[in-house]
Formats: C-alpha cells, structure tokens, sequence
C-alpha cells in the first residue's frame, strides 16, 4: 500500500527509496476515483518501478472545477489512492498545477492522461531538461467524474 507524504518531504522520501528505480509521476484532482482513473494509475506505474501522484488541494480543485467540488475532501482523495496497489506515493499541493512538485519529485516519467497532448504537460519541458520522458497515455473513453456528476444530479 502506498504512502500519504507531505509536499515538505517527497524530496528526501525518495532520496532513500530511488537508487535506480525509475521514478514515474502523474497528477490530477481524483475526485471521485472510477475505472479510467485505476486503468491509467496501473498503466503510469507499468512505466516505471516507483508511481507518485500529485493531488490537487481542495482549494485548487475549487479554482479549477469550480464551487461545487471537490465532492470529497483532499486527505481522503489521497488516502484511496494511496490504497492502490500500483500507488507508491500520494502527495497534496496546494497551487493549481504540479510544476513546484515536479520539481520536488523529479521523475525519469512524467505521465498524463491522452486527454493531454505532450506539448500541454506541465513539467515537461524540466523532465525532458534532465533527460526524463513525457507520456500522454491512452485516455478512457467515456470515464470521467463530470460525467459520473452529471449522471447521478439527472437520476
């Protein structure tokens, strides 16, 4: 099972635990978790030997969705994850993209959804800086939690 750690100390977490394993990294909101997010988290960590995910603070997620979200809070988002088998790390921060951990985390991967093109990744351009790799992977169609949203206020 994977571990909530602090923004103040993913840096020297994964200074003990990388000796040469390739660090993967992905981000979002995760709030309500479905089956598009598990297949993309299991696909990330296959890119790599160790998956660390950023998840937007509550009130990043109120920027960025809006009033109404996030629907659940930023420590339980991050414990469910956590809980993931393909989950090493989850890590909350508080701005409304993930440049200052990536920066923390410096990942060999650095992993979006195909919803994102390489060019639109945040962080890519310093990932690739230092020789890392930038993946969009294959987004799943019809799975989202503004659909899900949607589907539960029309019932």
């Amino acid at each position: 099972m994977g571990r909530i750690c602090s923004f103040q100390d993913i840096a020297k977490e994964l200074e003990t635990v990388r000796k040469g394993r390739r660090v993967v990294f992905t981000n979002g909101c995760f709030d309500l978790l479905h089956v598009g997010h598990v297949r993309y988290l299991q696909e990330a960590r296959r890119q790599g030997d160790l998956l660390v995910i950023g998840v937007n603070a509550d009130d990043s997620v109120r920027r960025l969705k809006g009033p109404t979200r996030p629907i659940q809070n930023e420590n339980d988002r991050a414990e469910i994850l956590a809980a993931l088998a393909c989950v090493d790390y989850t890590v909350i921060f508080p701005e409304d993209t993930p440049a200052e951990l990536i920066r923390r985390v410096r990942p060999e991967v650095l992993v979006k959804g195909g919803d994102w093109k390489i060019d639109q990744i945040v962080g890519g351009d310093f990932v690739q800086s230092y020789g890392g790799q930038v993946l969009s992977l294959q987004f799943v169609e019809g799975k989202s939690t503004t659909r899900i949203i949607e589907k539960s206020q029309n019932r």
